[in-house]
């Protein structure tokens, strides 16, 4: 689809904006072949480049596209965050679906994860992070094609896969938990980092991928924890803090919710349509300029318009 709208704009000779919100390059060793991510990445260039403006939901990637070549720096706007904080809030805190999630047992500690199950998100540390934690409970809300390997992984654990969710029962779940863990360190985002933090939950996430850009580094302990990509002991660590510490998990999960509330989505499109789309018509003109340029100066060389005096 994205040459189909390249080839479009070109042919109608309007400005076009681009977004990267999937970091396919991580992702190609992972599922296929690791010769395939230099091809890749001059697909990405080859689009980027004939972009006017390209938008990225957080630094990190921005910083990996100017690296790469397949953008410049000036032409390079970051995607405000945006989430539903309506959809996501605390008020969906349900005892009925946190009896679900800890498969029977509510009094338990309860960690979330919520998000595709793929074997690019890093889930099997959760594993490693599980076994040290014996006194509590984890749900994993979603579905993908590591989902059965993930099963099979944690057997015989006190773990629940509910499959995809949606809705007020996707509502429900985020708000039933204590705690949120993302292991994964190729989030170019992490939407559900912010629809975790909006249901009041506080987060332990991977320092990696776009996350810092929502729990910054002023922010850690703060609005939530990130911990070293890969690092089991780090991350026990402070899902440990939280879980035995329900005051602590409150201020935080509360904090966490503030955070959200600043950042809707009325408020990221105003800023894309009025800024950034203002941005690219600038890009796009000053590029019809510079190629059109030399044009219309042979053009009037060649055929010069005779003066009419009045």
């Amino acid at each position: 689809m994205v040459f189909g709208a390249l080839a479009i704009a070109k042919m109608l000779s309007v400005p076009i904006v681009m977004s990267y919100h999937t970091h396919v390059p991580v992702y190609i060793p992972r599922y296929t072949f690791s010769w395939l991510v230099k091809p890749m990445w001059s697909i990405i260039r080859f689009l980027h480049r004939a972009a006017d403006l390209t938008l990225v939901p957080s630094a990190a990637i921005g910083k990996d596209l100017i690296a790469a070549g397949a953008t410049a720096a000036n032409q390079l706007r970051l995607w405000n965050k945006g989430v539903d904080s309506e959809s996501f809030n605390p008020r969906f805190r349900s005892q009925e679906m946190r009896i679900r999630l800890s498969n029977g047992e509510p009094e338990k500690p309860l960690v979330i994860h919520v998000g595709r199950i793929g074997v690019e998100k890093s889930l099997e540390l959760l594993k490693s992070v599980m076994d040290k934690l014996p006194e509590a409970r984890i749900a994993f809300i979603g579905d993908g094609p590591y989902k059965e390997d993930l099963e099979k992984l944690f057997t015989g654990m006190p773990a629940v896969f509910t499959g995809m969710l949606q809705g007020d029962e996707l509502s429900q779940a985020y708000a039933s938990g204590d705690v949120f863990v993302m292991p994964s360190e190729s989030e170019t985002l992490g939407l559900v980092v912010l629809e975790a933090m909006a249901s009041g939950l506080p987060v332990v996430a991977a320092r990696a991928g776009g996350i810092p850009d929502i729990i910054p580094e002023d922010q850690e302990g703060k609005t939530g924890f990130l911990f070293n990509p890969g690092d089991v002991e780090d991350c026990v660590t402070k899902l440990k803090n939280l879980l035995h510490d329900s005051e602590t998990r409150e201020i935080i999960g509360k904090a966490a919710r503030e955070e959200t509330e600043k950042y809707d989505w009325r408020a990221a499109t105003t800023k894309i349509r009025n800024e950034q789309y203002s941005a690219a018509i600038w890009f796009w003109r000053k590029k019809k300029v510079q190629v059109l340029g030399p044009i219309n100066w042979l053009v009037k060389r060649l055929f010069p318009v005779p003066e009419v005096n009045v």
